[in-house]
C-alpha cells in the first residue's frame, strides 16, 4: 500500500499493523477525515449500525466471539462519543481490549465553546486506561501503538482523539530521529505463559491434599476446555461456571453444577458450600455470598492478571498465566484422586437440579412458560451457534435453561450487566463468523430500547453472510419483569404499573415489514415447531414470544429476608398477586411466601 496522505490514513495504516481491520460505528463530521479514508483500503470493513452505543458494544463482542484480536469503534465527538461511553465501559468492565476512535472539535475552536465541544480527555478517563489525542501528525505513530498494546496487554480500552482538522493534515509516518519524538514498535508483547514450577508445585500440594474439590471457571477459561477437564476428572471435582465462562466445559457433563450466583443452581450453592478445596480459574464473580464460607476451603487461582487474584476469596496459592498454559503445566503434578464419593455427591446434586428445573419448565402458566421456551432451544442448539443474551430475565433462562458445549459460545454484558447489548452482540458474533448460526436472547424492554433499530443493521447485512441464520428470541411480556422482582424480593413492595410496565409491540411483523421473517407464539404446543422454522429458515427470523411474567425468579439458596420481602409484597396490593402465587406453588419462594402469609400448601 502506497504511503499515506494524511493523518486519517496513517491512524487505519497503524491500526492496521496491529491487525484492526473491522470497524464499528457511525459518521459524523468529526471523524470525517476516518469515513473519507476508510473506502480507500481493501483491508478494512465498515459496519455502520444505528448507534455509537451499538458500535462500542459490537466492538467489544467481536473480541469477546473470537474474531477480532483489538475490537475497535469509531464514532464522531460530542454526543456520538457520549453516546459510545456505555459499551467502552462494558469492555472496560469485562477486560476485552478496544481502541475507541472519537472524532473530536478541531483544534482552532477549541475551548470557544464550540457545538458539540466536549472535554473528551476528562470525560473518557475512568473508562479508558490509556487515552491520548493527537494533536501533531509526527505523534500517531507512538499513540496508536500504546493504544494497541495497552489494550492488548491490560485487557482494557484504549481512547484516541482525533481532532478534525489534524486528521486533514499532511501524515508523518516517520518522524525524525530527534530529541522529543518517539519511534516505537508495532509488534505486540508475548503472552503471559505458566508461573514458575515452585509456584505450580505449591499450588499442586493444595489440590492434592482436598478431598473435596470445587471449580469455579469463568470467561478467562475460554480456549482451556479440556485440559480444564482432564484437571476436573484427575481431581475427581465438580466444576460450576460463571455466568461468562458458561460453556467452557460441556454442561451435559454429571459433575457440572452449571451456573453460579445469583442466578445460579443449587447444584452450584451445594458444590462450593461443602467443598474443602476450590480452584478458581479465570473468573472474579463478585457474589461473594455464592463462594465457600471464610475458613471453609483452601483455595488456588489463575488468572492472567496478578491483580485480580485473591480479591473474592481468601486463596493460598495466586498463578498469574494463562489459563490453558498453567493448568497444562500443573496437570502431571496431580495426583488422580481414588476416591469418587465427592462426585457422586456433585452428580446427585446436578441430577436432582436437572429434574427440578425440568419440571419448572413444564409448569403450566397463564401465558407461555419463558422457560420452556429457552428449554426447548437447547436441544436444537447447532453445534456451532454463538448465542447474545441480553441483561434481565433472559439472563436467568440462559444461564439455568441453556445447555451449552464447547464448541458453541455464548456471551453477554457480564459485570455491566446494561440492557441493550443482546442485538449489538449478535450482529458482532455473525459479523465476525458469517458462516456461524447466531441467536439472541431478549426482553421486550431491551428489545424497545435498541432491538427493534438494529433489525435495520440486520435487514442492512444479512445478505452478505454465508449463513443466514440469525433468530432473535423476543421474550415479550409487556413488563420489566426482572426489575419487577427485584422490587419484590428486595424492597417488600409491588411494582408499580406506570415504572414497570411496557407497550405490546408487534415484533415478529416488524421483521416482515423489514423483508426479515417472523413469528408470535402464543401456544405451548407449538414452540418446537417454531423453533425448527426460525432455525431453518433463509432469512433472519424474530420469534415474539408471549410469555408469563410472573414467573417467580428463585435465587439457589432463598434467605430468610428474600422470601419475607416477597411475601409482604403480595400482601401491599401487588396487582399480579394472585398470578404469582398461582405460577409459584411449586417454587421455593413461593412455598416460603405461603409459609410466611399463613396459607395452606396447595396439592
Amino acid at each position: 500500500m502506497s504511503a499515506p496522505k494524511n493523518v486519517a490514513e496513517h491512524v487505519l495504516d497503524r491500526l492496521a499493523a496491529w491487525g484492526v481491520h473491522r470497524f464499528y460505528g457511525y459518521p459524523g463530521d468529526g471523524i470525517g477525515g476516518i469515513f473519507t479514508a476508510l473506502p480507500k483500503r481493501d483491508d478494512a470493513e465498515f459496519v455502520q449500525v444505528r448507534h455509537e452505543e451499538t458500535a462500542a458494544f459490537a466492538a467489544c463482542a467481536d473480541v469477546k466471539y473470537g474474531g477480532s484480536t483489538i475490537g475497535c469503534c469509531a464514532v464522531t465527538g460530542g454526543p456520538g462519543a457520549v453516546h459510545a461511553l456505555n459499551g467502552l465501559y462494558d469492555a472496560k468492565l469485562d477486560h476485552q481490549p478496544v481502541v475507541a476512535l472519537l472524532g473530536h472539535t478541531a483544534q482552532t475552536a477549541q475551548a470557544g465553546g464550540y457545538y458539540q465541544e466536549v472535554d473528551l480527555s476528562t470525560l473518557f478517563s475512568d473508562v479508558g486506561g490509556y487515552v491520548a489525542e493527537v494533536k501533531d501528525p509526527s505523534q500517531v505513530r507512538h499513540i496508536v501503538d500504546r493504544a494497541c498494546r495497552t489494550a492488548l496487554a491490560d485487557r482494557t480500552v484504549a481512547v484516541i482523539i482525533l481532532p478534525s482538522d489534524v486528521l486533514e493534515e499532511d501524515a508523518v509516518p516517520d518522524p525524525p530521529d530527534a530529541h522529543g519524538y518517539y519511534h516505537t514498535s508495532a509488534v505486540p508483547s508475548s503472552d503471559p505463559g505458566a508461573p514458575a514450577d515452585s509456584a505450580l508445585r505449591a499450588a499442586a500440594e493444595v489440590l492434592n491434599a482436598g478431598e473435596k474439590v470445587a471449580i469455579l471457571a469463568g470467561a478467562g477459561a475460554l480456549g482451556a476446555s479440556q485440559v480444564l477437564t482432564e484437571t476436573a476428572n484427575r481431581l475427581q471435582a465438580g466444576l460450576t461456571t460463571a455466568l461468562l465462562g458458561k460453556g467452557v466445559v460441556d454442561e451435559r457433563s454429571p459433575w457440572n453444577t452449571g451456573a453460579v450466583g445469583l442466578l445460579g443452581t443449587t447444584a452450584s450453592w451445594h458444590l462450593m458450600r461443602e467443598c474443602d478445596t476450590l480452584l478458581i480459574v479465570g473468573s472474579t464473580m463478585p457474589y461473594t455470598e455464592y463462594y465457600p464460607a471464610p475458613g471453609q476451603a483452601r483455595a488456588v487461582q489463575i488468572d492472567v492478571d496478578g491483580s485480580r487474584c485473591g480479591i473474592r476469596y481468601d486463596t493460598e496459592v495466586n498463578l498469574t498465566g494463562d489459563a490453558d498454559a498453567t493448568l497444562s503445566a500443573l496437570l502431571p503434578m496431580l495426583r488422580e484422586k481414588e476416591s469418587s464419593s465427592w462426585r457422586a455427591h456433585v452428580e446427585r446434586w446436578t441430577a436432582s437440579w436437572d429434574s427440578f428445573s425440568e419440571q419448572r419448565a413444564h409448569t403450566h402458566t397463564s401465558s407461555l412458560n419463558p422457560e420452556l421456551v429457552v428449554r426447548q432451544l437447547s436441544d436444537r442448539l447447532p453445534d456451532d451457534a454463538q448465542i447474545a443474551v441480553d441483561c434481565g430475565t433472559a439472563t436467568s433462562w440462559y444461564a439455568r435453561d441453556l445447555t451449552l458445549r464447547p464448541t458453541q459460545r455464548g456471551s453477554l454484558s457480564g459485570t455491566l450487566l446494561s440492557m441493550g447489548g443482546a442485538m449489538p452482540y449478535a450482529i458482532a458474533a455473525k459479523t465476525a463468523h458469517p458462516d456461524r448460526p447466531v441467536i439472541a436472547l431478549v426482553g421486550d424492554g431491551a428489545m424497545q430500547m435498541n432491538g427493534v433499530n438494529e433489525l435495520i443493521t440486520v435487514q442492512r447485512y444479512w445478505k452478505t453472510w454465508a449463513d443466514p441464520r440469525f433468530v432473535v428470541l423476543v421474550l415479550s411480556n409487556d413488563d420489566l419483569s426482572f426489575v419487577s422482582w427485584e422490587t419484590r424480593g428486595m424492597l417488600g413492595e409491588a411494582p408499580d404499573p406506570q415504572s414497570q410496565s411496557l407497550p405490546d409491540v408487534p415484533y415478529a411483523e416488524w421483521a416482515k415489514l423489514l423483508g426479515l421473517d417472523g413469528a408470535t407464539l402464543t401456544e405451548r404446543a407449538d414452540i418446537g415447531s417454531v423453533w425448527d422454522r426460525a432455525l431453518a429458515a433463509d432469512r433472519p427470523f424474530v420469534v415474539d414470544a408471549k410469555v408469563d411474567k410472573d414467573i417467580p425468579l428463585v435465587p439457589p439458596h432463598v434467605t430468610l429476608q428474600q422470601a419475607f420481602n416477597t411475601a409482604r409484597s403480595q400482601v401491599t396490593g401487588d396487582p399480579d398477586a394472585l398470578a404469582i402465587i398461582a405460577n409459584g406453588v411449586k417454587e421455593t419462594v413461593g412455598a416460603k411466601a405461603r409459609s410466611l402469609l399463613g396459607l395452606a400448601p396447595k396439592s
